[in-house]
């Protein structure tokens, strides 16, 4: 049996980039870290809410790279002269990433008692009905 790849398919012209990103979403992190919501707000509207409690605006940088949402946290470790008897509150860092679909733009992050909000919106592509003239040759 042979393995028949979604930028093969005779009907599924153009997608030859769709396989390639497949692989590059499973190939990212699945620490669990920090944890994170995925809302549908509208018809053409979503919501990332990332929990990063412990983390100030500046500790954060939303980019955008290559159709990659990138979300990176980093805390500075103050802990120098300090004596813990438990330590169970880890300054560590982070990266989350999400691959945007074209058409889609991230909006505004919103920062609230802990929870980081993404918003993204999907533009709605116009249709288009093309006639293409047939030339005699």
């Amino acid at each position: 049996m042979t393995k028949l790849a979604l930028g093969t398919h005779p009907f599924l012209l153009g997608f030859e980039q769709l396989e390639r990103l497949v692989e590059r979403t499973a190939k990212t992190g699945n620490d669990g870290y920090p944890p994170y919501n995925i809302e549908q707000t509208s018809e053409h509207s979503y919501r990332i809410t990332l929990a990063v409690a412990g983390f100030s605006q500046g500790d954060l940088a939303i980019t955008v790279e290559d159709n990659a949402l990138v979300i990176r946290g980093r805390q500075t470790d103050d802990s120098e002269g300090r004596i813990f008897l438990h330590r169970g509150i880890a300054a560590r860092q982070f990266q989350r990433s999400f691959v945007l679909a074209d058409g889609v733009d991230v909006g505004e992050a919103v920062m609230e008692n802990g929870l980081l909000h993404v918003d993204l919106t999907r533009a709605v592509p116009d249709r288009i009905v093309q006639t293409i003239n047939i030339r005699k040759g």
